[in-house]
């Protein structure tokens, strides 16, 4: 199983490639070695929160992308614990929008 560490780092290269810059760029703008930006994607450290700012800004995502990592895992018991972890955080109207959408998907 895939550490959060790696996780995140997976998903920073992997919105990085989509922006379609290198490592060295990508550093540059943030203000960071390419060698720590080298071992945040690897898992071997996480940022601090305001390198991880930085690095949304850049990469012009928010950071909630950086955490959206679900569709990497093909654990169904992951999967469950992670939507109900997003059920606990929800208002009584999201809840009645969840139900609505899990009828469809699973109907």
């Amino acid at each position: 199983m895939k550490t959060e560490k790696r996780l995140l780092g997976a998903r920073i290269k992997e919105i990085r490639k989509s922006k379609e810059l290198s490592q060295e760029k990508l550093s540059e703008r943030v203000g960071i070695d390419a060698k720590h930006l080298s071992r945040i994607e690897v898992g071997g450290s996480f940022p601090s929160f305001d390198t991880l700012a930085k690095l949304a800004t850049t990469l012009d995502v928010e950071l909630k992308d950086f955490f959206e990592f679900v569709h990497v895992t093909e654990n169904p018991k992951e999967l469950r614990k992670t939507i109900n972890s997003l059920l606990k955080e929800a208002t009584e109207d999201q809840l009645k929008i969840a139900v609505k959408v899990l009828r469809a998907i699973v109907r």
